[in-house]
């Protein structure tokens, strides 16, 4: 894929994924009318996993197309600095611009559907809380792509649930996102995406906790150095 054409593959996912989360709220709690009990909850986090596995195919085929900015930051860091330039350059620019009109539009459609996640705890307990889930997740992902064997379901498996068990965990600190475009896309609805709480709590914080999973993830599963035979000269 050409880099015009992954720079709009990385724009629409990024623009489906904040509506995909809100369709999947609507389909459980309003269409089929489960409510927020376990069962409710259950059947949520069901098409939750189904959707997770959608865009995981829509990434696959996509030939490396993503919607977080966090798997392209992950990605280039070892592809040397040309891909490192594209992608902070052309690539999470292109995810931030496609959450932004996700939810504009997604709002503008769906008034009801409230104003995005924010931080419920102070600063500083909001950065560590998105650093740490943040070099979880990337670390998770790191392993499910390099070193662990195994299917393309059982590892998006592992992958959704790990995602899901972590957004839960953080739900109630800063909303568990992992993912610095669609948080900007819903600050930028409410007219907070410059302020020093969003900035340091899901845009730092995020991308130290991923350089820190990269360099931990290399430093623990370094590649083994190939070994040179030397022949000895016979006197």
């Amino acid at each position: 894929m050409g880099a015009i054409g992954l720079l709009v593959s990385d724009f629409s996912l990024s623009f489906m994924w904040v509506w995909s989360g809100v369709l999947v709220k609507i389909l459980v709690f309003h269409l089929l009318r489960f409510h927020h009990d376990v069962t409710g909850e259950i059947v949520y986090l069901g098409f939750s996993v189904l959707n997770l596995f959608c865009f995981a195919l829509l990434m696959k085929y996509g030939k490396g197309s993503a919607y977080n900015p966090l798997t392209v930051l992950a990605a280039s860091i070892s592809g040397g600095f040309i891909p490192f330039l594209f992608a902070i350059s052309a690539r999470i620019p292109a995810q931030v611009l496609g959450a932004i009109y996700g939810v504009k539009l997604l709002i503008h459609t769906f008034p009801e559907v409230g104003r995005g996640p924010k931080l419920n705890v102070d600063i500083h307990h909001g950065a560590l809380t998105e650093g740490l889930l943040t070099f979880m997740i990337v670390f998770i992902s790191l392993l499910l792509t390099r070193s662990l064997p195994g299917s393309f379901v059982r590892k998006t498996w592992i992958s959704s649930i790990s995602k899901l068990t972590l957004n839960i965990l953080g739900a109630d600190f800063t909303g568990g996102c992992m993912n610095p475009a669609s948080v900007t896309g819903w600050a930028y609805a409410r007219g907070a995406h410059i302020t020093k709480e969003h900035i340091l709590v899901y845009w730092l914080a995020p991308i130290e906790g991923t350089l820190l999973a990269v360099w931990i993830f290399k430093l623990l599963f370094k590649k083994p150095k190939e070994n040179l035979d030397v022949k000895a000269k016979s006197e």
